[in-house]
Protein backbone atom coordinates (compact mmCIF):
# COMPACT_ATOMS: atom_id res chain seq x y z
CA UNK A 1 0.00 0.00 0.00
CA UNK A 2 0.97 3.39 -0.68
CA UNK A 3 0.10 6.83 0.73
CA UNK A 4 -0.55 8.06 -2.70
CA UNK A 5 -2.87 7.66 -5.27
CA UNK A 6 -2.17 5.21 -7.30
CA UNK A 7 -4.65 4.26 -10.49
CA UNK A 8 -6.29 0.95 -9.83
CA UNK A 9 -5.43 0.00 -13.25
CA UNK A 10 -2.14 -0.16 -12.66
CA UNK A 11 -2.39 -1.24 -9.06
CA UNK A 12 -5.22 -3.84 -9.53
CA UNK A 13 -6.28 -4.76 -13.17
CA UNK A 14 -3.62 -4.33 -15.80
CA UNK A 15 -0.63 -6.52 -16.77
CA UNK A 16 2.95 -6.42 -15.88
CA UNK A 17 3.98 -6.31 -19.88
CA UNK A 18 1.58 -3.71 -20.70
CA UNK A 19 2.87 -1.54 -17.24
CA UNK A 20 5.80 -1.79 -18.27
CA UNK A 21 5.33 -0.97 -21.97
CA UNK A 22 4.06 2.62 -20.66
CA UNK A 23 6.34 3.14 -17.90
CA UNK A 24 8.75 6.08 -17.71
CA UNK A 25 11.75 3.99 -18.11
CA UNK A 26 10.27 2.84 -21.69
CA UNK A 27 8.95 5.87 -22.73
CA UNK A 28 12.21 7.88 -22.02
CA UNK A 29 14.50 5.00 -22.93
CA UNK A 30 12.81 5.12 -26.78
CA UNK A 31 13.54 8.95 -26.76
CA UNK A 32 17.08 7.97 -26.23
CA UNK A 33 16.87 5.38 -28.65
CA UNK A 34 15.41 7.77 -31.15
CA UNK A 35 18.94 10.55 -30.86
CA UNK A 36 20.93 7.47 -31.53
CA UNK A 37 19.13 6.66 -34.51
CA UNK A 38 18.98 10.25 -35.55
CA UNK A 39 22.62 10.43 -34.59
CA UNK A 40 23.33 7.51 -36.57
CA UNK A 41 21.70 8.08 -39.43
CA UNK A 42 23.17 12.06 -39.33
CA UNK A 43 26.79 10.92 -39.49
CA UNK A 44 26.26 8.27 -42.26
CA UNK A 45 25.13 10.95 -44.35
CA UNK A 46 28.01 12.74 -43.99
CA UNK A 47 27.40 15.22 -40.89
CA UNK A 48 30.11 16.13 -38.44
CA UNK A 49 28.94 13.77 -36.52
CA UNK A 50 31.51 10.69 -35.07
CA UNK A 51 30.75 6.84 -34.57
CA UNK A 52 32.53 7.51 -30.84
CA UNK A 53 29.83 9.77 -30.09
CA UNK A 54 27.00 7.69 -31.24
CA UNK A 55 28.50 4.83 -29.48
CA UNK A 56 29.11 6.75 -26.12
CA UNK A 57 25.30 7.70 -26.92
CA UNK A 58 24.28 4.12 -27.08
CA UNK A 59 26.26 3.17 -24.15
CA UNK A 60 23.84 5.58 -21.84
CA UNK A 61 20.00 4.23 -23.10
CA UNK A 62 19.44 3.16 -20.19
CA UNK A 63 20.94 4.48 -17.14
CA UNK A 64 18.80 7.55 -16.32
CA UNK A 65 19.22 10.19 -14.10
CA UNK A 66 15.44 10.92 -13.17
CA UNK A 67 16.67 13.41 -10.46
CA UNK A 68 18.13 15.34 -12.70
CA UNK A 69 15.82 15.56 -15.36
CA UNK A 70 13.39 16.55 -12.50
CA UNK A 71 15.35 19.29 -11.22
CA UNK A 72 16.44 20.95 -14.78
CA UNK A 73 12.66 20.99 -15.97
CA UNK A 74 11.99 22.73 -13.01
CA UNK A 75 14.18 25.21 -14.08
CA UNK A 76 13.57 25.24 -17.72
CA UNK A 77 9.70 23.88 -18.12
CA UNK A 78 10.39 21.69 -20.43
CA UNK A 79 10.61 18.05 -20.40
CA UNK A 80 12.16 17.37 -23.44
CA UNK A 81 15.00 19.68 -22.86
CA UNK A 82 15.65 18.43 -19.41
CA UNK A 83 16.33 14.79 -20.84
CA UNK A 84 18.33 15.88 -23.39
CA UNK A 85 20.44 17.71 -20.83
CA UNK A 86 20.51 14.47 -18.38
CA UNK A 87 21.49 12.93 -21.41
CA UNK A 88 24.65 14.80 -22.17
CA UNK A 89 25.73 14.41 -18.54
CA UNK A 90 26.14 10.97 -19.07
CA UNK A 91 27.58 11.36 -22.35
CA UNK A 92 29.31 14.65 -22.60
CA UNK A 93 31.72 14.06 -25.76
CA UNK A 94 28.16 13.54 -27.75
CA UNK A 95 26.12 16.10 -25.32
CA UNK A 96 26.54 19.08 -28.32
CA UNK A 97 25.08 16.79 -31.00
CA UNK A 98 22.10 15.34 -28.96
CA UNK A 99 18.86 16.13 -30.61
CA UNK A 100 20.64 18.21 -33.76
CA UNK A 101 18.29 19.43 -36.34
CA UNK A 102 15.26 17.86 -34.25
CA UNK A 103 12.34 19.60 -32.40
CA UNK A 104 10.33 18.09 -29.70
CA UNK A 105 7.97 16.02 -31.64
CA UNK A 106 10.63 13.78 -33.01
CA UNK A 107 11.14 12.15 -29.92
CA UNK A 108 7.81 12.05 -28.28
CA UNK A 109 5.48 11.50 -31.19
CA UNK A 110 8.03 8.46 -32.66
CA UNK A 111 7.87 7.07 -29.14
CA UNK A 112 4.17 7.21 -29.02
CA UNK A 113 3.68 5.26 -32.06
CA UNK A 114 6.33 2.71 -31.21
CA UNK A 115 4.82 2.11 -28.30
CA UNK A 116 1.57 2.07 -29.41
CA UNK A 117 2.11 0.06 -32.12
CA UNK A 118 3.84 -2.35 -29.42
CA UNK A 119 0.71 -2.25 -27.37
CA UNK A 120 -1.75 -3.29 -30.05
CA UNK A 121 0.45 -5.98 -30.96
CA UNK A 122 0.30 -7.52 -27.51
CA UNK A 123 -3.34 -6.50 -27.50
CA UNK A 124 -4.05 -8.39 -30.22
CA UNK A 125 -2.28 -11.57 -29.33
CA UNK A 126 -4.79 -11.34 -26.00
CA UNK A 127 -7.77 -11.08 -28.08
CA UNK A 128 -6.50 -14.03 -30.00
CA UNK A 129 -6.82 -15.73 -27.23
CA UNK A 130 -10.14 -15.23 -26.09
CA UNK A 131 -10.95 -16.29 -29.90
CA UNK A 132 -9.66 -19.76 -29.26
CA UNK A 133 -11.28 -20.19 -26.09
CA UNK A 134 -14.72 -19.41 -27.62
CA UNK A 135 -13.95 -21.31 -30.92
CA UNK A 136 -13.13 -24.59 -28.29
CA UNK A 137 -16.58 -23.98 -26.52
CA UNK A 138 -18.61 -23.26 -29.46
CA UNK A 139 -17.66 -26.46 -31.07
CA UNK A 140 -18.09 -28.60 -27.76
CA UNK A 141 -21.63 -26.62 -27.30
CA UNK A 142 -22.71 -26.61 -31.25
CA UNK A 143 -25.61 -29.73 -30.87
CA UNK A 144 -26.64 -28.50 -27.15
CA UNK A 145 -29.94 -26.99 -27.66
CA UNK A 146 -31.09 -23.94 -25.99
CA UNK A 147 -33.77 -21.45 -25.18
CA UNK A 148 -33.29 -18.83 -27.71
CA UNK A 149 -34.33 -15.01 -26.84
CA UNK A 150 -35.09 -11.95 -28.07
CA UNK A 151 -36.13 -8.87 -26.41
CA UNK A 152 -34.91 -11.42 -22.76
CA UNK A 153 -38.03 -13.32 -23.60
CA UNK A 154 -38.32 -16.53 -24.92
CA UNK A 155 -38.02 -17.58 -28.23
CA UNK A 156 -37.11 -20.25 -30.88
CA UNK A 157 -34.58 -22.94 -30.08
CA UNK A 158 -30.93 -22.21 -30.87
CA UNK A 159 -27.44 -24.01 -29.39
CA UNK A 160 -24.91 -22.73 -26.96
CA UNK A 161 -22.40 -22.75 -29.32
CA UNK A 162 -24.40 -21.04 -32.04
CA UNK A 163 -24.70 -17.95 -29.13
CA UNK A 164 -20.78 -17.95 -28.50
CA UNK A 165 -20.49 -18.08 -32.35
CA UNK A 166 -21.74 -14.46 -31.93
CA UNK A 167 -19.75 -13.33 -29.29
CA UNK A 168 -16.39 -14.69 -31.18
CA UNK A 169 -17.86 -13.00 -34.23
CA UNK A 170 -18.21 -9.45 -32.96
CA UNK A 171 -14.22 -10.25 -31.72
CA UNK A 172 -13.65 -11.43 -34.96
CA UNK A 173 -14.43 -8.32 -36.58
CA UNK A 174 -12.36 -6.51 -33.03
CA UNK A 175 -9.41 -8.39 -34.69
CA UNK A 176 -9.81 -6.59 -38.20
CA UNK A 177 -10.08 -3.13 -36.55
CA UNK A 178 -7.07 -3.51 -34.43
CA UNK A 179 -4.91 -5.21 -37.75
CA UNK A 180 -6.10 -2.18 -39.64
CA UNK A 181 -4.53 0.56 -37.06
CA UNK A 182 -1.80 -1.70 -36.97
CA UNK A 183 -1.02 -1.65 -40.19
CA UNK A 184 -2.32 2.25 -40.89
CA UNK A 185 0.46 3.35 -37.91
CA UNK A 186 3.80 5.14 -39.87
CA UNK A 187 6.38 6.30 -38.85
CA UNK A 188 6.77 10.17 -38.00
CA UNK A 189 10.27 10.67 -38.39
CA UNK A 190 11.92 13.74 -38.08
CA UNK A 191 10.27 16.89 -40.07
CA UNK A 192 11.02 19.73 -38.33
CA UNK A 193 8.95 22.25 -36.25
CA UNK A 194 6.25 22.69 -38.81
CA UNK A 195 6.97 20.04 -40.82
CA UNK A 196 8.76 21.44 -43.64
CA UNK A 197 12.44 19.91 -42.33
CA UNK A 198 13.52 23.41 -42.79
CA UNK A 199 16.83 22.53 -40.61
CA UNK A 200 17.95 19.75 -42.46
CA UNK A 201 17.47 21.51 -45.68
CA UNK A 202 20.06 23.75 -44.21
CA UNK A 203 22.07 20.84 -42.38
CA UNK A 204 22.37 18.79 -45.52
CA UNK A 205 22.91 22.36 -47.69
CA UNK A 206 19.61 21.46 -50.09
CA UNK A 207 20.49 17.65 -50.61
CA UNK A 208 16.51 16.60 -50.03
CA UNK A 209 17.72 13.35 -50.58
CA UNK A 210 19.74 12.77 -47.88
CA UNK A 211 16.63 14.02 -45.66
CA UNK A 212 14.46 11.32 -47.33
CA UNK A 213 17.13 8.80 -46.70
CA UNK A 214 17.90 10.01 -43.13
CA UNK A 215 13.84 9.46 -42.25
CA UNK A 216 13.70 5.94 -43.93
CA UNK A 217 16.75 5.15 -41.90
CA UNK A 218 15.58 5.92 -38.39
CA UNK A 219 12.34 4.61 -39.21
CA UNK A 220 14.02 0.78 -40.17
CA UNK A 221 15.79 0.75 -37.35
CA UNK A 222 11.99 0.99 -35.33
CA UNK A 223 10.26 -1.29 -37.43
CA UNK A 224 8.46 1.27 -39.63
CA UNK A 225 8.21 1.05 -43.75
CA UNK A 226 6.77 4.01 -44.10
CA UNK A 227 6.59 7.88 -42.73
CA UNK A 228 3.67 9.85 -43.03
CA UNK A 229 3.96 11.61 -46.79
CA UNK A 230 3.27 14.99 -44.84
CA UNK A 231 3.24 16.41 -41.19
CA UNK A 232 2.84 19.29 -39.23
CA UNK A 233 5.27 19.18 -36.32
CA UNK A 234 3.17 16.10 -35.05
CA UNK A 235 2.21 12.61 -36.45
CA UNK A 236 -1.83 13.47 -37.59
CA UNK A 237 -4.00 12.99 -34.36
CA UNK A 238 -6.41 10.88 -36.27
CA UNK A 239 -3.75 7.99 -35.50
CA UNK A 240 -5.04 8.18 -32.09
CA UNK A 241 -8.67 8.38 -32.82
CA UNK A 242 -8.28 5.14 -34.82
CA UNK A 243 -6.77 3.24 -31.70
CA UNK A 244 -8.69 4.07 -29.37
CA UNK A 245 -11.75 3.72 -31.75
CA UNK A 246 -10.63 0.09 -32.07
CA UNK A 247 -10.14 -0.76 -28.41
CA UNK A 248 -13.57 1.06 -27.99
CA UNK A 249 -14.58 -1.55 -30.18
CA UNK A 250 -13.49 -4.36 -28.25
CA UNK A 251 -15.01 -2.95 -24.71
CA UNK A 252 -18.11 -3.31 -26.96
CA UNK A 253 -17.71 -6.94 -27.87
CA UNK A 254 -16.71 -8.00 -24.67
CA UNK A 255 -19.33 -5.96 -22.38
CA UNK A 256 -22.03 -7.89 -24.86
CA UNK A 257 -20.33 -10.87 -24.39
CA UNK A 258 -20.15 -10.52 -20.32
CA UNK A 259 -23.47 -9.34 -20.39
CA UNK A 260 -24.97 -11.97 -21.86
CA UNK A 261 -23.07 -14.28 -19.74
CA UNK A 262 -24.81 -11.92 -16.17
CA UNK A 263 -28.08 -12.31 -17.58
CA UNK A 264 -27.59 -16.82 -17.94
CA UNK A 265 -25.79 -16.84 -14.85
CA UNK A 266 -28.92 -15.33 -13.50
CA UNK A 267 -31.55 -18.02 -14.95
CA UNK A 268 -28.44 -20.77 -13.99
CA UNK A 269 -27.45 -21.82 -17.04
CA UNK A 270 -24.11 -20.90 -17.13
CA UNK A 271 -21.56 -19.07 -15.13
CA UNK A 272 -18.16 -17.68 -15.05
CA UNK A 273 -15.64 -19.52 -13.10
CA UNK A 274 -15.86 -19.71 -9.58
CA UNK A 275 -13.23 -20.42 -7.12
CA UNK A 276 -13.29 -22.92 -4.45
CA UNK A 277 -12.97 -20.52 -1.81
CA UNK A 278 -14.17 -17.82 -3.66
CA UNK A 279 -17.18 -15.39 -1.67
CA UNK A 280 -19.87 -14.12 -3.38
CA UNK A 281 -21.11 -11.69 -0.83
CA UNK A 282 -20.00 -10.24 2.75
CA UNK A 283 -23.08 -11.07 3.91
CA UNK A 284 -25.06 -13.67 1.65
CA UNK A 285 -22.43 -16.54 1.89
CA UNK A 286 -24.63 -18.62 -0.75
CA UNK A 287 -24.26 -15.87 -3.32
CA UNK A 288 -22.51 -16.74 -6.68
CA UNK A 289 -22.45 -13.41 -7.91
CA UNK A 290 -20.84 -12.88 -11.62
CA UNK A 291 -18.04 -10.68 -10.68
CA UNK A 292 -15.84 -11.18 -13.21
CA UNK A 293 -18.34 -10.64 -15.65
CA UNK A 294 -19.19 -7.75 -14.03
CA UNK A 295 -16.13 -6.27 -14.29
CA UNK A 296 -15.57 -6.63 -17.82
CA UNK A 297 -18.99 -4.52 -18.23
CA UNK A 298 -17.69 -1.54 -15.49
CA UNK A 299 -14.19 -1.25 -17.36
CA UNK A 300 -15.62 -1.73 -21.02
CA UNK A 301 -17.69 1.68 -19.82
CA UNK A 302 -14.52 3.32 -18.54
CA UNK A 303 -13.22 2.59 -22.28
CA UNK A 304 -15.62 3.75 -24.22
CA UNK A 305 -16.00 6.66 -22.96
CA UNK A 306 -12.44 7.23 -22.94
CA UNK A 307 -12.43 6.59 -26.61
CA UNK A 308 -14.35 10.25 -26.97
CA UNK A 309 -11.13 11.73 -25.87
CA UNK A 310 -9.39 11.19 -29.05
CA UNK A 311 -11.83 12.27 -31.47
CA UNK A 312 -12.54 15.26 -29.76
CA UNK A 313 -8.41 16.36 -29.81
CA UNK A 314 -7.99 15.38 -33.55
CA UNK A 315 -10.64 17.73 -34.63
CA UNK A 316 -8.91 21.07 -32.54
CA UNK A 317 -5.69 20.51 -33.58
CA UNK A 318 -5.05 24.16 -34.63
CA UNK A 319 -2.67 24.78 -38.27
CA UNK A 320 0.71 23.07 -37.55
CA UNK A 321 0.38 22.07 -33.94
CA UNK A 322 -1.53 23.10 -30.59
CA UNK A 323 -0.13 21.80 -27.11
CA UNK A 324 -3.83 21.26 -25.56
CA UNK A 325 -3.35 17.96 -26.98
CA UNK A 326 -0.60 16.91 -25.09
CA UNK A 327 -2.30 16.92 -21.53
CA UNK A 328 -5.01 14.60 -22.50
CA UNK A 329 -2.78 12.24 -24.48
CA UNK A 330 -0.70 11.36 -21.73
CA UNK A 331 -3.40 9.97 -19.93
CA UNK A 332 -6.07 8.61 -22.10
CA UNK A 333 -4.12 6.79 -24.39
CA UNK A 334 -2.26 4.95 -21.88
CA UNK A 335 -5.18 4.41 -19.52
CA UNK A 336 -6.97 3.23 -22.82
CA UNK A 337 -4.46 1.06 -23.66
CA UNK A 338 -4.54 -0.16 -19.80
CA UNK A 339 -7.63 -0.54 -19.55
CA UNK A 340 -8.12 -2.92 -22.70
CA UNK A 341 -5.88 -5.04 -21.50
CA UNK A 342 -7.48 -5.94 -18.44
CA UNK A 343 -10.58 -6.45 -19.98
CA UNK A 344 -8.92 -8.85 -22.26
CA UNK A 345 -7.22 -10.74 -19.61
CA UNK A 346 -11.08 -10.77 -17.87
CA UNK A 347 -12.48 -12.25 -20.49
CA UNK A 348 -9.60 -14.74 -21.34
CA UNK A 349 -9.88 -16.20 -17.39
CA UNK A 350 -13.77 -16.22 -18.14
CA UNK A 351 -14.01 -17.68 -21.64
CA UNK A 352 -11.57 -19.95 -20.16
CA UNK A 353 -13.85 -21.62 -17.41
CA UNK A 354 -17.50 -21.15 -18.49
CA UNK A 355 -19.75 -23.47 -16.92
CA UNK A 356 -22.36 -24.94 -18.65
CA UNK A 357 -25.41 -26.13 -16.84
CA UNK A 358 -26.79 -28.89 -19.12
CA UNK A 359 -29.36 -30.18 -16.64
CA UNK A 360 -30.76 -26.68 -16.53
CA UNK A 361 -30.84 -25.98 -19.84
CA UNK A 362 -32.46 -29.12 -20.53
CA UNK A 363 -35.50 -27.89 -17.81
CA UNK A 364 -35.78 -24.70 -19.51
CA UNK A 365 -36.18 -26.18 -22.85
CA UNK A 366 -38.77 -29.11 -22.05
CA UNK A 367 -40.81 -26.30 -19.95
CA UNK A 368 -40.90 -24.15 -23.24
CA UNK A 369 -40.69 -26.28 -25.92
CA UNK A 370 -44.51 -27.24 -25.99
CA UNK A 371 -45.20 -23.53 -27.13
CA UNK A 372 -42.09 -23.38 -29.70
CA UNK A 373 -43.32 -26.64 -31.16
CA UNK A 374 -46.71 -25.12 -32.08
CA UNK A 375 -46.22 -24.54 -35.70
CA UNK A 376 -45.11 -28.03 -36.28
CA UNK A 377 -48.01 -29.52 -34.47
CA UNK A 378 -50.47 -27.17 -36.55
CA UNK A 379 -48.83 -28.50 -39.46
CA UNK A 380 -49.09 -32.19 -38.44
CA UNK A 381 -53.12 -31.39 -37.24
CA UNK A 382 -53.79 -29.76 -40.38
CA UNK A 383 -52.01 -33.11 -42.42
CA UNK A 384 -54.70 -34.64 -40.77
CA UNK A 385 -57.45 -32.90 -42.04
CA UNK A 386 -57.84 -30.04 -39.42
CA UNK A 387 -59.03 -26.15 -40.99
CA UNK A 388 -55.99 -24.54 -40.42
CA UNK A 389 -57.29 -21.29 -38.49
CA UNK A 390 -59.38 -23.59 -36.57
CA UNK A 391 -56.12 -25.27 -35.22
CA UNK A 392 -54.82 -22.04 -34.89
CA UNK A 393 -57.55 -20.61 -32.78
CA UNK A 394 -57.05 -23.47 -30.73
CA UNK A 395 -53.17 -22.92 -30.43
CA UNK A 396 -53.73 -19.41 -29.28
CA UNK A 397 -56.18 -20.57 -26.86
CA UNK A 398 -54.61 -23.09 -25.25
CA UNK A 399 -51.45 -21.42 -25.14
CA UNK A 400 -52.87 -18.00 -23.30
CA UNK A 401 -54.47 -20.49 -20.20
CA UNK A 402 -51.10 -22.49 -20.12
CA UNK A 403 -48.89 -19.55 -19.84
CA UNK A 404 -51.70 -18.17 -17.04
CA UNK A 405 -50.99 -21.06 -15.16
CA UNK A 406 -47.49 -20.95 -15.18
CA UNK A 407 -47.78 -17.02 -14.24
CA UNK A 408 -49.07 -18.66 -11.48
CA UNK A 409 -46.38 -20.91 -10.64
CA UNK A 410 -47.68 -23.55 -12.18
CA UNK A 411 -46.80 -26.56 -14.46
CA UNK A 412 -47.15 -26.24 -18.15
CA UNK A 413 -49.99 -28.46 -19.46
CA UNK A 414 -50.41 -27.00 -22.94
CA UNK A 415 -49.64 -30.87 -24.53
CA UNK A 416 -52.76 -32.17 -22.08
CA UNK A 417 -54.79 -28.74 -23.34
CA UNK A 418 -54.45 -29.76 -26.47
CA UNK A 419 -55.24 -33.41 -26.55
CA UNK A 420 -58.34 -32.46 -24.69
CA UNK A 421 -59.11 -30.87 -27.72
CA UNK A 422 -61.20 -33.28 -30.75
CA UNK A 423 -60.44 -30.99 -33.08
CA UNK A 424 -57.14 -31.08 -33.01
CA UNK A 425 -56.74 -34.51 -33.88
CA UNK A 426 -53.62 -35.20 -32.04
CA UNK A 427 -52.56 -37.76 -28.69
CA UNK A 428 -50.61 -37.12 -26.49
CA UNK A 429 -47.69 -39.46 -27.75
CA UNK A 430 -48.11 -38.50 -31.20
CA UNK A 431 -47.22 -34.85 -30.04
CA UNK A 432 -44.30 -35.98 -27.68
CA UNK A 433 -42.72 -37.23 -30.79
CA UNK A 434 -42.49 -33.75 -31.87
CA UNK A 435 -41.17 -32.45 -29.00
CA UNK A 436 -37.29 -33.18 -30.22
CA UNK A 437 -35.27 -30.69 -29.22
CA UNK A 438 -32.89 -30.90 -31.69
CA UNK A 439 -35.65 -30.37 -34.54
CA UNK A 440 -35.94 -27.03 -33.96
CA UNK A 441 -32.13 -25.72 -33.90
CA UNK A 442 -32.07 -25.46 -37.72
CA UNK A 443 -28.58 -25.12 -38.75
CA UNK A 444 -26.83 -24.22 -35.67
CA UNK A 445 -24.57 -27.06 -35.83
CA UNK A 446 -23.47 -26.22 -39.19
CA UNK A 447 -23.20 -22.84 -38.60
CA UNK A 448 -20.85 -22.39 -36.06
CA UNK A 449 -18.53 -25.66 -37.58
CA UNK A 450 -18.60 -23.64 -40.50
CA UNK A 451 -17.70 -20.18 -38.34
CA UNK A 452 -15.27 -22.22 -36.56
CA UNK A 453 -13.18 -23.37 -39.18
CA UNK A 454 -13.51 -20.05 -40.90
CA UNK A 455 -11.40 -18.86 -37.76
CA UNK A 456 -9.28 -21.44 -37.10
CA UNK A 457 -6.26 -20.03 -39.41
CA UNK A 458 -5.76 -16.74 -37.29
CA UNK A 459 -5.65 -19.33 -34.27
CA UNK A 460 -2.96 -21.34 -35.41
CA UNK A 461 -0.47 -19.82 -33.62
CA UNK A 462 -2.85 -18.80 -30.51
CA UNK A 463 -3.12 -20.81 -27.47
CA UNK A 464 -6.71 -20.05 -25.55
CA UNK A 465 -5.42 -18.98 -21.85
CA UNK A 466 -7.12 -17.84 -18.55
CA UNK A 467 -5.24 -14.61 -17.29
CA UNK A 468 -4.07 -14.42 -13.96
CA UNK A 469 -6.04 -11.73 -12.43
CA UNK A 470 -6.21 -9.75 -9.35
CA UNK A 471 -9.10 -10.97 -7.64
Amino acid sequence: MTNRYESPLSSRYASEYMLGLFSSDTRYQTWRKLWVALAKAEMSLGLPITQAQVDELSAHITDIDYECVRQREKEVRHDVMAHVYAYGKVAPTAAGIIHLGATSCYVTDNADLVIFRDALTYLRSELLGVLANLSEFAEKYKDMPTLGYTHYQPAQLVTVGKRASLWMQDFLSDLKEIDFAIENIKFLGCRGTTGTEASFVDLFEGNTEKIDEMNHMIAADFGFDECFDVAGQTYPRKVDSRILNALSSVAQSCYRMANDIRLLQHDRQVEEPFEKNQIGSSAMAYKRNPMRSERICSLARYLMADAMNAPMTASTQWLERTLDDSANRRISLPEGFLCADAILRLAQNVTDGLHVNEKIIEKTVKEYLPFIATENLMMEAVKRGGDRQEIHEIIRRCSMEATAKMKNGEECDLLARLVAEKEFGLTEAEMTELLNPALYIGRCPEQVTAFVEKVEPLLANADGKSAEIYL
